[in-house]
């Protein structure tokens, strides 16, 4: 059951606000005790959550974030995707850690906007605080994030704006299946791949399934995807797709950044998309 007061849920605002605070006065560099107290927490245990967090220090996790750092980072996941894609797509799964099939609505689905469609849902915590799940026998259909204090019910009523004509049913227990295996890639890797169903034009499948290729702790540019899918011009119509994404995460629409290393803006809060790229380049670089 769902608990507004959650530890982890405080933890991952305390954190949010650490990482914002850091952000803002990077060039002087604040000591530990500052970063703290900023977030009402005593030294100690403040490192212990964020280390528990990311696996790694605050200051070391910003560095993750720096633009000098992303551009760098940008190159090398271009020629991460190029080898991969060079090597074949029978290893595909194995070079990009890829555990996620799409499968679209059919055409007449989409007409329908969810005739017929049972999505059960649930709402849970995250390394990212609140997340709501829905999943279909044919796949995970939305994962939305909460931002702070949100009412559950905005998430819930966008989730069935867009699945409109469905049938919803809260179902905690099944959900709660789904989150363990999308936040722990280990759990994830020895049970099988992940089902993703979604509804969407062809275009925005085609970018869609770009964002699967690109392996965890890298990320692309808008132009790279627009490259990918054959449409190099087509960058304001990238750029739709990939906040239009309804999956979130899971589909790693945070992955893509601008070209001159500026994270940009997101759709469950761009400071939440600083969080997840910096805690999966930490979780990457952990042996």
């Amino acid at each position: 059951m769902l608990l507004t007061e959650n530890e982890n849920h405080i933890n991952y605002q305390r954190i949010e606000e650490a990482i914002q605070y850091l952000e803002k006065n990077f060039q002087r560099q604040p000591e530990l005790d500052e970063i703290a107290e900023k977030v009402h927490l005593s030294p100690f245990h403040f490192q212990r959550i964020f280390t528990e967090w990311a696996g790694i220090s605050p200051k070391r996790f910003l560095q993750f974030l720096t633009v000098d750092f992303l551009k760098t980072k940008l190159e090398q996941s271009r020629n991460l995707v190029e080898a991969a894609e060079a090597a074949g797509l029978s290893s595909q799964s194995r070079v990009y850690d890829l555990f996620t099939t799409l499968e679209g609505v059919t055409p007449q689905e989409y007409k329908l906007h969810g005739t017929g469609i049972h999505v059960r849902y649930g709402l849970h915590e995250t390394p990212f605080g609140i997340c709501l799940l829905g999943t279909t026998e044919r796949g995970i259909c939305w994962l939305s994030f909460l931002a702070t204090d949100e009412d559950p019910k905005t998430q819930i009523e966008a989730m069935k704006e867009h699945w409109h004509n469905s049938v919803f049913h809260q179902d905690q227990t099944l959900t709660a299946t789904f989150v363990e295996r999308i936040f722990n890639p280990v759990a994830s890797s020895q049970t099988g791949r992940l089902h993703v169903f979604v509804k969407g034009t062809n275009f925005q499948l085609k970018v869609w399934e770009a964002l699967l290729k690109i392996p965890m702790g890298n990320v692309l540019t808008y132009q790279g995807i627009a490259e990918k899918i054959q449409n190099p011009n087509a960058l304001q119509a990238v750029g739709s797709a990939v906040g239009s994404n309804h999956i979130a995460y899971l589909i790693p629409c945070h992955r893509v950044i601008r070209k001159d290393g500026i994270l940009g803006e997101y759709r469950w809060d761009p400071v939440r998309k600083k969080s997840i790229i910096g805690w999966e380049m930490a979780k990457v670089k952990q042996p």
